[in-house]
């Protein structure tokens, strides 16, 4: 999968996309990355991209001309990619959106800054819009980070396990179950028995309650529109009556 940054600072990315996921999976060639200064399609001496903004205000805005010009030469590389804005504006980055941006061939991410982008950059190119929630950023090099990372998990060998891709959370609409590890004992707190049992059924089980537990607890807005089964009902009532008693 192709992933084309266009950005006033590439510098900031030298540091995310060397690490971790994403680097195994340039290493696998299974994505490609490649980062795009907008002021490379300036044409002024100094590269000027952002001016003041039409009808006064405070900042400046990005200069429709260079980003334009950007955007028309990453696209005639990639005809197929989709032009996705980081913008307050778009709609919120959820799993779900990333399993559809998953899909496409390739995004061409476009970093705003300053107080924006010049509307007509969003009327004539854009063909998504992606935000991280309701909060400021001081651009959409971070908005795009996220949303290179979450969509590189999802596509098939990025991770170490397809399982782990599933299991996290949202994967299948709720929060993930507590994890734990050696040792057994740490400051007072012992590892549930369920998982010390070796029984793969209680195991699963057990997630499962617990998976159910915490999204009620945490994110009980998520649990309305959650694929939920009988088993998974029955033990919404047991955590219910449990919390009821005082557990």
């Amino acid at each position: 999968m192709n992933f084309d940054i266009l950005t006033l600072f590439p510098g900031m990315f030298s540091g995310p996309f060397d690490e971790s996921i994403i680097k195994r999976a340039k290493d696998k060639q299974l994505i490609d990355i490649s980062l795009h200064n907008i002021r490379d399609w300036a044409v002024d001496r100094h590269q000027t991209a952002d001016d003041s903004p039409y009808g006064g205000g405070a900042g400046m805005v990005m200069k429709a001309g260079p980003l334009a010009a950007c955007i028309e030469s990453v696209k005639s590389l990639h005809p197929e990619s989709t032009v996705v804005l980081t913008s307050p504006h778009g709609r919120r980055l959820t799993h779900s959106v990333a399993l559809e941006l998953a899909d496409k061939p390739g995004l061409i991410i476009v970093c705003g800054r300053y107080e924006g982008i010049d509307e007509r950059i969003r009327s004539i190119y854009a063909e998504d819009d992606i935000s991280l929630g309701d909060f400021v950023l001081s651009g959409g090099e971070i908005a795009a980070m996220a949303i290179i990372d979450s969509v590189t998990r999802l596509i098939p060998g990025a991770l170490g396990s397809a399982e782990s891709a599933e299991s996290d959370s949202f994967g299948d609409g709720l929060l993930e179950y507590p994890h734990y590890t050696r040792p057994p004992e740490f400051k007072g707190l012992a590892v549930p028995e369920a998982l010390l049992s070796g029984h793969h059924e209680l195991i699963r089980k057990w997630r499962r309650k617990e998976s159910l537990r915490k999204t009620r607890t945490l994110r009980p807005d998520l649990l309305s529109n959650a694929l939920l089964t009988r088993e998974d009902r029955k033990m919404l009532a047991e955590i219910e009556q449990e919390e009821a008693n005082g557990r």
